[in-house]
């Protein structure tokens, strides 16, 4: 508990859970976008993780 409160601070504890689940997010997101991106040198080969979803770039195309 000492640890935790070593952390936070003064700061309430969901303060820091916001910014531990953003953190989260944020580097999901991000591997998500990389992994659907153009492939870096030498990656053009390797095959997409199982575990991430292809999104199209007609995926984000509005209805007008």
């Amino acid at each position: 508990m000492s640890l935790l409160f070593a952390v936070t601070g003064e700061f309430p504890t969901y303060f820091v859970a916001v910014y531990v689940v953003g953190f989260i997010a944020a580097v999901t997101i991000g591997s998500i976008a990389w992994y659907n991106s153009k492939r870096p040198a030498g990656w053009e080969n390797m095959e997409r993780p199982d575990i991430v979803p292809k999104v199209d770039k007609d995926d984000f195309k509005g209805d007008s």
